[in-house]
């Protein structure tokens, strides 16, 4: 996601590019700084690459809990003291000063939604007040405070589907002010799972499942398209989460797809379940008949973590390990 600190260009729609890789489209348009932070509720982790692209450090500073609770509406950082000191950390340990930096924020606060059109403008001044309009109702916040982004891609058959990312004004203003204040100057802003997405290297239909927290993000990509995208709260915590309450919450995005794209899900890649894994896999395997594995192994296996970048894999910075690959 294009940065919202630059809100004029964010609200143009940056998702645009001319690559042969769709999804990467949402990030070609981007700056790619070489400092990426990433702000979740447990801790706040930084990563630093050189000119040449290789991976240089990597910082990670924990949160105690409840010092952020992410939400698309409401104030998301509790004890702006606690996460200031931590970025603050984070920098000093990685050495920056000042500069831009990439931000990765939890997925509750930026709602993605993938749509069908007939037809859709060309020029983002008509896409842009259509796409309000038409997803006015889907946001608990008011148009003015929407901020806007979007990429085209192709359909299963006639038309397009759009892919929009929306966000409340003064709820990513927080996460920026808390970069600022460390002297960083937020360029690029997006969520964490739409940039782990980069790891699904299968033309595949794969089904991405993202658990943090209370949070559970699943998404559908298919070649690059993304097909389906859901973020829900559990009513219950990750640790505490069972086999068919996972199954019964990820279910409408896995019909949802089979029934637009009239395909079956066909590799499920699972990330937050940690030892519990195993617990999972067979009802995952039996409901969609196909293997499901660790996101992170699955993303080992298919050479998306190299060798240098294994540290981030070791702490389960998926988002982090996505936007290495799409700032490459």
């Amino acid at each position: 996601m294009k940065s919202l600190a630059t809100t004029a260009t964010f609200r143009r729609g940056i998702y645009r590019s001319k690559r042969v890789r769709r999804m990467a489209r949402w990030f070609n348009a981007m700056p790619h700084p070489p400092l990426a932070l990433e702000i979740s509720t447990e801790r706040v982790s930084g990563v630093r690459w050189s000119r040449g692209g290789a991976l240089e450090d990597l910082v990670v500073e924990p949160l105690r809990p409840g010092v952020l609770v992410p939400s698309a509406v409401e104030t998301n950082i509790v004890d702006l003291a606690a996460v200031q000191s931590s970025v603050e950390k984070v920098c000093n340990r990685l050495h920056v000063r000042e500069g831009h930096a990439a931000l990765l924020l939890p997925d509750p606060v930026i709602r993605v939604f993938v749509q069908h059109f007939e037809d859709f403008p060309r020029s983002s001044e008509e896409a842009l007040p259509l796409l309000r309009w038409r997803l006015r109702k889907s946001v608990p916040f008011d148009l003015e405070e929407m901020l806007v982004s979007y990429t085209r891609q192709a359909p299963r058959e006639n038309g397009v589907n759009v892919v929009t990312a929306l966000a409340r004004l003064p709820i990513v203003r927080e996460y920026e002010a808390v970069v600022r204040a460390s002297k960083l100057r937020p360029g690029v802003v997006l969520s964490s799972s739409i940039a782990a997405v980069a790891l699904l290297n299968d033309e595949r239909a794969t089904l991405m499942v993202r658990i943090a927290g209370n949070t559970l993000t699943t998404a559908i990509v298919r070649g690059g398209i993304l097909c389906g995208y859901r973020c829900t709260e559990l009513p219950v915590e990750g640790r505490e989460l069972a086999p068919r309450m996972l199954l019964d919450e990820i279910f409408p995005v896995a019909a949802y797809f089979q029934d637009t794209w009239q395909e079956k899900v066909q590799s499920v890649v699972v990330s937050g379940l940690g030892a519990r894994m195993g617990e999972f896999v067979p009802l995952l395997e039996e409901e969609f008949h196909c293997r499901a594995h660790s996101l992170l192994q699955s993303a080992i296996k298919n050479g998306r973590v190299p060798e240098p970048a294994r540290g981030l894999a070791d702490h389960e910075l998926e988002g982090l390990l996505g936007w290495m690959w799409y700032r490459a």
